[in-house]
């Protein structure tokens, strides 16, 4: 139940209830003190990005090298993980960064003929990562079929992919190694410096 006021009586406000709100000063230290962290965060958070995209991107080459070493067993037949920028062929320019394939080699000759079935497409990493084969991985990893990493040729394949961000300085970065018998296995570690 609500009481009216009688007739006479002042109702009488507290001062502080009718000048609810921000003084100028009070609004410009808010945002001042805002700035300050987000100029402080803004490093950090550029960081964290660049270290879950070189996560992805190692993860995922990962996988496409698990993958072809597994289907090489599975099918009795060479498979190969190769550069590929269109996902319609393999290309021997530029880096894994633009993107790969995985697919069946049923001629043995770690290039994607007519006929020949890709397991899978990946696309291009994004911007600043880098992808980098060292001589034996520079444009293609073949698996046996009884999964060791080997050439065209016959000869053995073992070498390093680098993953890391595009950096002049020292920088975090993992290598994926594969050995003699085709295992691959992910290490991290620090680059001097990732090709821009």
């Amino acid at each position: 139940m609500v009481l009216a006021p009688t007739q006479g009586a002042v109702i009488h406000m507290d001062e502080r209830s009718r000048c609810a709100g921000f003084t100028l000063i009070e609004v410009l230290v808010v945002v001042a003190i805002a700035s300050l962290l987000l100029s402080l965060a803004a490093p950090a958070m550029s960081n964290m990005v660049n270290s879950m995209r070189l996560s992805t991107a190692g993860d995922s080459f990962f996988s496409s090298l698990l993958l072809a070493r597994s289907e090489a067993i599975k099918r009795n037949s060479r498979a190969v993980v190769c550069k590929s920028a269109s996902g319609d062929a393999c290309i021997t320019t530029g880096g894994w960064e633009q993107g790969w394939i995985v697919f069946h080699d049923a001629n043995n000759n770690a290039a994607l003929d007519e006929g020949e079935v890709v397991l899978s497409r990946e696309q291009a990493v994004s911007h600043p990562i880098r992808l980098t084969g060292n001589g034996p991985l520079v444009s293609y990893v073949s698996y046996t079929p009884v999964g060791a990493a080997s050439f065209a040729s016959g000869a053995f394949q073992a070498g390093t992919l680098t993953v890391c961000t595009q950096s002049s300085t020292s920088v975090a970065a993992r290598e994926i190694k594969i050995s003699i018998s085709g295992r691959p296995r992910t290490v991290r570690t620090t680059v001097e410096q990732c090709p821009l």
